[in-house]
């Protein structure tokens, strides 16, 4: 029998999470160290949501809130002495799954 998975949808994208998994999502309004339940599961033991499975949840540990490496943007036009410059670091969220 193969490793107990599931799919859970959590700031607009999807992820394939199972116990023990460190993955980083979208910032979550959450302090660091509290409990977290997904409860959008979109598949779990095999079983296909339509959209959503009920009754499933994932719990999850919230590990760290942090921010991404800067991404920096320029924007330049040729011959008019124009050009924009623009840095953005993406705020997320590292949670560990405890439970599938």
């Amino acid at each position: 029998m193969a490793n107990k998975y599931a799919v859970i949808e959590t700031g607009g994208k999807q992820y394939r999470v199972e116990a023990g998994d460190a993955i980083f999502v979208e910032k979550l309004e959450a302090n660091e160290g509290d409990k977290i339940t997904f409860d959008k599961v979109l598949l779990a033991d095999g079983k296909f949501g339509d959209p959503y499975v009920y009754g499933a949840s994932v719990v999850g540990t919230i590990a760290k809130q942090g921010k991404e490496k800067k991404v920096v943007t320029f924007k330049y036009k040729a011959k008019k002495h124009g050009h924009v410059k623009k840095g953005h670091r993406q705020p997320y969220t590292k949670v560990l799954i405890k439970s599938v």
